[in-house]
């Protein structure tokens, strides 16, 4: 089995960024000629080393400023890395350390064309693997009737026809008013009376 150990940036300047490692030894830095480059105010010009031994790689810090730490614990000295570890440069910067296996005698997919089954019965989902968490629909899920439109708010329309309703009661009282001669009847302070 051969692994394959790799940093995947949690929080920094490129959350998600993978970095994988290869080699005997690798400088972690700020400065561009280090062989992880994490461009950073809290990371040093030169940060951290990691060294492969023994089939694990050991990180240990380079006197940098912010310090190195492992699980949040500062590294005093060199740290044999374990799998989902969490390495942190300063503060800001997180990382999680991952070992992934690989079996080089395993079977490799070819690139050849797919046979095409034939279509005389229904295809059916291939069942879940055995150590598959969660639900597996049966069968997509029919589409949703389009939603139903909003209810109209007809309170702007009551307020409009009550308001005009009054309009035409005013209009009417001071017509009746004016065609019976009533001015001085109703309005005795208007003076002409």
């Amino acid at each position: 089995m051969a692994s394959q150990y790799q940093l995947i940036m949690r929080t920094g300047p490129t959350p998600g960024a993978i970095f994988t490692l290869e080699g005997d030894q690798l400088n972690v830095g700020r400065d561009s000629s280090n062989d992880i480059t994490i461009n950073d105010a809290e990371v040093s010009r030169r940060h951290a080393r990691l060294t492969f031994q023994g089939g694990k790689y050991v990180l240990e810090d380079l006197g940098s400023t912010n310090g190195t730490f492992v699980n949040g614990q500062r590294l005093a000295g060199p740290r044999v890395l374990k799998a989902g570890e969490v390495v942190s440069f300063g503060e800001q910067i997180v990382l999680v350390f991952e070992v992934t296996t690989t079996d080089p005698g395993a079977t490799v997919v070819s690139p050849r064309a797919a046979v095409v089954p034939s279509i005389s019965r229904p295809l059916t989902p291939p069942p879940p693997p055995a150590d598959y968490v969660g639900n597996v629909p049966a069968s997509p899920a029919p589409s949703a009737a389009p939603a139903p439109a909003k209810g109209m708010n007809i309170l702007p329309i009551i307020i409009g026809v009550a308001v005009l309703f009054f309009l035409c009661v005013c209009v009417g009282i001071l017509w009746y008013i004016d065609a019976n001669y009533l001015w001085c009847t109703f309005f005795p302070f208007l003076g002409g009376c």
